[in-house]
């Protein structure tokens, strides 16, 4: 709808301009044309000129589309054609309102300034040849000197008005904008914390409940029998889908951002790490943590929890170190581990490297995974940091922080 009323407007100026160029060229020609000795040739040498600037005038700002933006070779063309109207007759002397018009519609001060010069320039053709002043052609340069002044005045108010009009249009619009992916955020961030909560509700505590019943029938089995031996790997399986689901809910719902920033969150995850596996698990932060949006900081912990999870699920490392980087316009992680590694080249990418990259790719950033068998493997991610960022809440981390596997 804006874009339409702007698009009208521009429009109407336009139609306007050109409707205002041919009046005033239509009423000096006349008056040029007055003379009662005019011949063929007198009338001649002012009708060819006054066709000839109307053509350049068409061809330049009605055809080419000048009229906001007039080209040089317009103004020049046009000068000179009044220029030499205006030494035939004074009767061509307004037509210079006329042909500047494009240019004045910008400026209402400057507009009124031109208008105000050639009026002094056409009032100065009242002089009689005796030095007295006629009144009548006097009277009539200043009442045609005001209302050139009040329209031009006028229409480049009206300009200025438009397009401070479409600025505040403009500004609206961006601003829905951004409110509806505001909007659609929050949806997505629901949705995903409803999806949380029936997983944690369903297959969490299912998981965990059939893991108490096979640690409960173990009990009752003799040791290293067949049975409990089966019991005891159901049990593990339980154990290990257990912790899937649980980082399933942490992925749709991190609620370490929750509460903290993401170098507290990573601090987190590290933690549990050490807490659950006994694997020497640290965090360390370099520079000034920025708070980076929350989807942005949602994504990025999802990428290094797949992270510490391949490192604890396949490279069986015996140290994970999460290291966090804020370098003034990018953020870089390294995800390195001291496992068994792999050879990147030979080996085809696992659904969890596709995420991640997929992950990263979205944020604008750079994704890469070096590592080598028996050489563990480090995972290099590097994402750009807003250009102002907002200053850092007081739960931030700040310098270098490092998390030692629990006891």
């Amino acid at each position: 709808m804006a874009l339409h009323q702007a698009w009208e407007w521009e429009r109407w100026k336009a139609m306007g301009q050109h409707a205002f160029f041919a009046t005033v060229l239509a009423l000096c020609l006349p008056g040029a044309l007055a003379g009662a000795d005019m011949t063929t040739g007198a009338a001649l040498s002012r009708i060819g000129p006054a066709v000839g600037l109307a053509l350049w005038y068409v061809y330049w700002i009605a055809l080419r589309g000048g009229a906001d933006r007039p080209p040089l070779p317009y103004l020049v063309g046009a000068l000179i054609g009044w220029a030499f109207m205006a030494v035939v007759d004074s009767a061509f002397l307004p037509v210079a309102v006329a042909v500047l018009s494009p240019y004045w519609l910008r400026r209402a001060w400057w507009s009124a300034g031109g208008v105000l010069v050639l009026g002094a320039a056409w009032s100065l053709q009242s002089l009689t040849a005796d030095g007295s002043v006629d009144v009548r052609a006097l009277t009539g340069c200043v009442l045609g000197t005001a209302v050139g002044v009040t329209i031009t005045c006028y229409v480049a108010t009206l300009d200025h008005e438009s397009h401070k009009r479409q600025r505040i249009l403009d500004e609206l619009t961006a601003t829905q904008a951004e409110r509806a992916a505001a909007e659609r955020q929050a949806g997505t961030l629901a949705e995903r914390q409803r999806l949380a909560r029936e997983v944690h509700d369903t297959l969490t505590q299912g998981f965990a409940s059939i893991a108490m019943l096979l640690d409960a029938a173990r009990d009752e089995l003799p040791v290293d029998s067949p049975a409990a031996r089966r019991v005891e790997q159901a049990m593990r399986t339980a154990r290990d889908n257990l912790a899937e689901s649980r980082r399933l809910v942490h992925a749709l719902r991190p609620a370490p951002l929750d509460r903290t920033h993401l170098a507290d969150a990573v601090r987190e995850l590290t933690a549990r790490l050490a807490e659950e596996t006994g694997t020497e698990a640290y965090s360390v932060v370099t520079g000034r943590p920025v708070a980076l949006p929350p989807s942005t900081e949602g994504e990025l912990l999802r990428v290094v929890q797949e992270a510490l999870t391949n490192a604890r699920r396949h490279a069986r490392a015996v140290s994970v170190a999460v290291t966090l980087s804020y370098l003034g316009d990018v953020l870089a992680i390294d995800v390195q581990d001291d496992g068994t590694g792999f050879a990147p080249a030979s080996r085809h990418a696992g659904v969890g490297l596709t995420t991640m990259r997929e992950r990263i790719a979205a944020l604008h950033g750079t994704f890469a995974v070096e590592s080598a068998p028996g050489e563990g493997t480090t995972v290099a991610v590097t994402v750009p940091l807003p250009t102002e960022p907002p200053s850092p809440e007081p739960s931030a981390v700040s310098g270098t922080e490092r998390m030692a596997p629990a006891s």
